[in-house]
């Protein structure tokens, strides 16, 4: 019971309405349109609790990232959208793990529960946008070798994905407006999908969630950092 009340303490009123809402706009989704692929109800429920968790600069908010970036891999496999799958099974989940080490391993005052928010250099955004553009011209010809549907909103996200687990990997605030701009980039990938068959209406959903769910993380982070620098 003790251990309810301090979790039900520790997130905001406002993060258990957010968590609250974009659970139930999954839910709704899943109900309307597909009501089929509980694999895709899964990944959203877990990719949307991790964001809440991760804008609290919790590592365990990794944590369920790694098994969120399994699930969406399968499911991306299945819609041919090779560079999601390629992204999230060979770049995000990796990065997930080595961001699950550095967060642990950075924590703010001994709080294992809150990590240390990191100040970047400008030349260390320049080094990753040489390193952005070099694995987005790698994954670009790979993608189109492999016959990836819709391939330039495909590459677009895999620009956006890296650049955000790099950001997530050192400890940055910029990383969660990375995501929201994969987000943007998601939901029209899954649009297009939508056309072809409904049922991915849900994750068009999912990936809504998300976008509102990063940018309240960006401002989760700004503020956490004007603290701990306080």
């Amino acid at each position: 019971m003790e251990k309810i009340k301090k979790l039900f303490s520790y997130f905001s009123k406002t993060e258990w309405i957010l968590w609250s809402v974009s659970v139930l706009l999954i839910l709704l989704s899943f109900l309307l349109f597909d009501r089929g692929s509980y694999l895709t109800l899964s990944a959203s429920l877990i990719g949307v609790t991790s964001l809440i968790f991760c804008a609290k600069g919790n590592p365990f908010g990794q944590i369920l990232m790694i098994f969120f970036g399994i699930l969406y891999g399968i499911i991306s496999f299945e819609m041919d959208y090779y560079g999601e799958m390629l992204t999230y099974l060979g770049m995000t989940v990796p990065m997930a793990v080595f961001a699950l080490v550095s967060w642990l391993r950075n924590p703010y005052e001994k709080n294992r529960m809150e990590v240390k928010v990191n100040h970047l250099r400008g030349r260390e955004y320049v080094f990753m946008g040489g390193l952005t553009l070099l694995v987005t011209a790698v994954f670009y010809f790979v993608l189109k070798e492999l016959g990836t549907a819709n391939l330039i909103p495909s590459t677009v996200s895999v620009t956006t994905s890296f650049a955000a687990v790099y950001l997530t990997f050192r400890r940055c605030e910029l990383f969660a407006l990375l995501y929201a701009a994969n987000d943007v980039v998601l939901l029209v990938l899954w649009v297009l999908a939508s056309f072809t068959d409904k049922r991915y209406i849900s994750v068009v959903a999912c990936f809504l969630a998300f976008l509102v769910n990063d940018i309240y993380g960006y401002i989760s982070w700004s503020r956490m950092k004007k603290r701990q620098n306080q």
